[in-house]
């Protein structure tokens, strides 16, 4: 009973801590606005704020997961959560004279410290379940997007409260800073690895690769780039939801559409999660797939209160892809240098979150008023998605000889 009480708090603070992490899936609360006051109007420049913050959470994962094995997750997460608290507070003071500071704090500091504490979290509550790999993954993971249903209403009210499209954006970013700093320090106090002898027992029947090792294998680089590829409708759909919604014409209530979005994207991460523990890793990742190619073909045809559903719909794919490349990463890799290996993976999801923000912003900028001009960028993520499902047929046969 002590042993199972010890390893359900270590996954209790990663829940809290992935829960504040899902404040980067509420980005088009902030998008309208910040293009407006920071970026004059450029919805491409503003949203590569967000796609750097995602872009960078690859990198700091990556450097996360090799500090962690040599100084402990719990000091890995607590040094990300300053960093990423430090990255929101400097972001509070920019302005519209240098709009690309902005990029450089939320984006790149916040990145780095989000990265820090995201796959370390997820890699600590990994080793603890070994034998659940895909339902603790889908947990964890779906902590993150339900963070986003949480802070969606509070940032909207606090945006309100500090004065709106002005200012109201970077005030909330001072309050939010401070928040990530007590939560990953409280939460880091608790993040503990297995001992010893569990580790042991949980990586007794896997071939762990270290980094450098894994960089050589060639499924690597397939589970990298199909990552890449896979999850670039739901990115697109993330920074632009609430301003696509507004854009069908329900202005009145397109905060649902972030709502939405965080909750299926949330509900996505469980439910493939158990599902891949059923049916498999790559299995799910292919189902997964076809359905977001499907579902980017949809948005230009889906108006009023249907485009809310399709929202949901893709965030719900969107976000079975989140939970299931960590769970696969450890599957082909190995457990003891997760997190270190996951940070390698994410290079692919990183790369993503740029390529699609600045493909969506750019169709965004010419759809003016005309939301329907955007659809290009749609297929555009559907074509990678069929890919994707191309390059997961390749996996299965590499995996397949092996066996």
């Amino acid at each position: 009973m002590s042993e199972r009480k010890n390893r359900v708090i270590p996954v209790i603070a990663a829940l809290v801590i992935q829960l504040c992490l899902g404040v980067a899936y509420i980005w088009s609360v902030f998008q309208t606005g910040i293009a407006e006051s920071i970026f004059a109007g450029d919805n491409a420049a503003a949203n590569l704020t967000f796609s750097l913050l995602l872009a960078m959470l690859t990198i700091g994962s990556a450097i996360g997961g090799k500090l962690a094995i040599k100084y402990t997750t719990r000091k890995v997460v607590i040094l990300g959560g300053i960093i990423l608290s430090a990255g929101f507070f400097l972001a509070s003071f920019v302005s519209r004279d240098f709009p690309q500071l902005l990029w450089l704090t939320y984006g790149i500091m916040g990145g780095i410290g989000m990265g820090f504490t995201y796959s370390t979290t997820i890699a600590c509550a990994q080793k603890w379940f070994p034998e659940k790999k895909g339902l603790i993954t889908g947990i964890i993971v779906s902590a993150l997007g339900f963070g986003g249903v949480i802070f969606t209403p509070i940032v909207e009210y606090l945006v309100e409260v500090f004065g709106g499209t002005t200012a109201g954006e970077l005030m909330t970013f001072r309050v939010l800073g401070g928040v990530f700093l007590i939560v990953c320090t409280i939460g880091g106090l608790f993040c503990s690895d297995p001992p010893a002898e569990k580790k042991s027992e949980t990586t007794a029947s896997t071939t762990d690769l270290k980094p450098l090792q894994m960089i050589k294998d060639p499924k690597f680089y397939l589970v990298t780039l199909t990552f890449m590829l896979g999850c670039m409708g739901g990115l697109m759909m993330i920074g632009f939801a609430k301003p696509i919604a507004v854009a069908k014409g329900m202005g009145e209530v397109a905060t649902v559409g972030v709502l939405l979005i965080s909750i299926f994207n949330s509900l996505g991460r469980l439910t493939w999660g158990i599902v891949s523990d059923k049916i498999g890793r790559q299995n799910t990742i292919s189902l997964l797939l076809v359905g977001s190619a499907i579902l980017s073909l949809l948005v230009n045809i889906a108006s009023g209160y249907l485009i809310f559903i399709l929202i949901g719909l893709i965030g719900f794919f969107y976000g079975g892809l989140l939970s299931n490349f960590p769970a696969l990463t450890s599957e082909l890799f190995g457990t003891t240098y997760m997190s270190t290996n996951y940070g390698f993976v994410l290079l692919g999801f990183g790369a993503g979150a740029v390529v699609s923000s600045q493909i969506a912003g750019y169709y965004r900028n010419l759809a003016g008023d005309n939301i329907d001009l955007m659809f290009p960028a749609f297929v555009i993520a559907s074509v990678c998605a069929i890919t994707g499902i191309i390059l997961m047929l390749v996996l299965r046969k590499m995996t397949a000889k092996k066996v």
